[in-house]
């Protein structure tokens, strides 16, 4: 008889019997297994048998392996017995004998729910008005200007934002060395570019001057890289820009616009809509800060170190293929594991909130997917990935993917649902029209494409490092179990999302 005691909000332990026969038989494939792996005097790999075998490992641990081989059948009937659906790997948490075998204690751990979701119908979000002043336009046009600007000589020293026609010769040990000497180089004084202290030799010299230092070739370099040279730098010409003058004239041959006015006129435009693209970024942002914030929700500590892991996993995954070591990344960072750890901790609990706040506004607000969208989504991912539609649904299949792509658009659509229901204000309180400019596009397919939140991908701060669709589909009612109390060496982690259990949609907050 399988007893369930609550030991959390989404905890709940298994007490189950194992009983002697089931002991038994587990010994016998146990002992199976282990005279294959197990080197045993005068028997083959594999026909040792049981009682050679247990004389060989250990009555103990023939006993233990016997029930980690009888654990899964008999916690896969008590877990559909008692209607739980486990959103990371059952942990087996103590063994007890008994007269008839043994009790086990094993800690199911549950996806979260609320029961009442903060308020977001009509929630007033504060946003800084989409406001661009001449100053903003004049920066623009200067850059523009800075473009189309030649270089004419001077007969004058160096400045910054000067450019110089140099000779640069090298010598590594008194010797000549290629790695950083050129010829008739152009460069740009205060740029940093190209040398350490190239900027400072040559600020405030004239074209006729030689000037020599002594530094270390970047990293850039490749296999010179990190070399001591020293450096010995003729100056041949000093260079300004000369830039256009701004005129009618210069703005018809060398834009779309006729005049100063229309360009003027046009590029305030464009840096408000840019601008009112980055407020609906924010207004997204601050709304979910904020009512994640507004969440009373208590995280189950087995399902956040599984979601700590899988954080780490895909930015450790990230290091390596930029080729960056993890203590290298700690040193660049200056940061230390304590740190890191906390910061995952940060992102693990971030991510998991957020997942469990846009379900429940999904579930709530009745946002489905379709099968439209979907094959929608499948056939941009597989453009995005150049491969054919079918076999990239294949791979989805096989990968068990599907559920996961599913909660992504799901969760993006809850994303959408939110952002129509909330209000976008001024500081006077004025309500501002956030909406798409006419004939641009922007939505739940743009938004689906990129990954519900950018929570999942995100590094640990404060170097925020999130992936392929990630594992957040439907959860297995299995039998497996983490035993890592027990036996460290047999600790594996699994998060899935459950499936629906019945439980009733969040309340509302009006």
């Amino acid at each position: 008889m399988t007893k369930v005691k609550d030991a959390g909000p989404f905890e709940r332990v298994l007490t189950l019997m194992i009983g002697s026969d089931a002991i038994e038989a587990g010994k016998r494939s146990a002992a199976k297994r282990l005279a294959g792996d197990v080197k045993i005097k005068g028997f083959r790999p594999g026909k040792a048998p049981m009682k050679v075998v247990e004389s060989a490992v250990g009555a103990d641990t023939l006993r233990r392996e016997a029930i980690d081989d009888a654990l899964p059948p008999v916690l896969t009937e008590a877990i559909e017995e008692a209607e739980l659906a486990p959103a990371v790997m059952p942990r087996l948490k103590d063994i007890r004998d008994s007269d008839d075998g043994v009790e086990v204690d094993v800690l199911v751990t549950l996806w979260p729910t609320l029961k009442k979701l903060p308020k977001y119908r009509g929630r007033k979000i504060e946003l800084s008005a989409p406001e661009v002043d001449d100053a903003a336009v004049d920066d623009q046009i200067e850059r523009m200007r800075d473009q189309f600007a030649d270089l004419e000589d001077v007969d004058r020293d160096a400045l910054d934002n000067d450019f110089v026609i140099v000779d640069v010769t090298t010598s590594k040990d008194g010797e000549e060395f290629a790695a950083g000497s050129a010829t008739d180089m152009l460069f740009e004084v205060g740029a940093g570019m190209f040398l350490e202290g190239m900027d400072d030799a040559l600020r405030g010299k004239a074209a006729g001057q030689i000037e020599q230092f002594s530094t270390t070739l970047p990293e850039s370099f490749g296999e010179d890289g990190g070399a001591e040279v020293s450096v010995r730098v003729l100056i041949k010409q000093v260079k300004a820009k000369r830039l256009p003058e701004l005129t009618d004239e210069w703005v018809d041959d060398m834009t779309e616009f006729e005049t100063v006015a229309e360009m003027r006129e046009e590029l305030a435009e464009q840096l408000i809509r840019i601008r009112r693209e980055g407020l609906r970024t924010d207004f997204e942002r601050i709304l979910l800060q904020e009512l994640i914030e507004d969440l009373s929700l208590e995280l189950p500590e087995a399902l956040a170190e599984a979601e700590m892991d899988s954080v780490f996993h895909r930015f450790a995954h990230r290091l390596e293929t930029q080729g960056v070591e993890f203590d290298q990344y700690l040193a660049l960072t200056g940061q230390n594991q304590e740190t890191f750890l906390t910061d995952i901790r940060s992102q693990a609990d971030l991510n998991l909130k957020t997942r469990v706040l846009l379900e429940a506004v999904a579930e709530s607000e009745e946002v489905t997917v379709e099968d439209s969208e979907m094959n929608e989504m499948v056939e941009q991912l597989a453009t995005a990935s150049e491969m054919e539609v079918s076999d990239y649904k294949k791979a989805l299949t096989e990968g068990g993917q599907e559920n996961a792509l599913s909660g992504d658009i799901l969760r993006r659509k809850a994303v959408d649902r939110l952002l129509e229901l909330a209000v976008p204000v001024d500081g006077a309180g004025d309500e501002m029209d956030l909406s798409p400019e006419e004939g641009t596009e922007e939505g739940a397919e743009e938004g689906a494409e990129e990954g519900t939140e950018d929570t999942d991908d995100a590094e640990p701060t404060p170097e925020a490092p999130a992936d392929e669709v990630d594992g957040d589909g439907e959860g297995e009612r299995s039998g497996g179990v983490d035993n890592s109390d027990m036996n460290p060496d047999l600790a594996e982690t699994k998060q899935d999302r459950p499936t629906d259990d019945g439980q009733q949609p969040a309340e509302v907050d009006e």
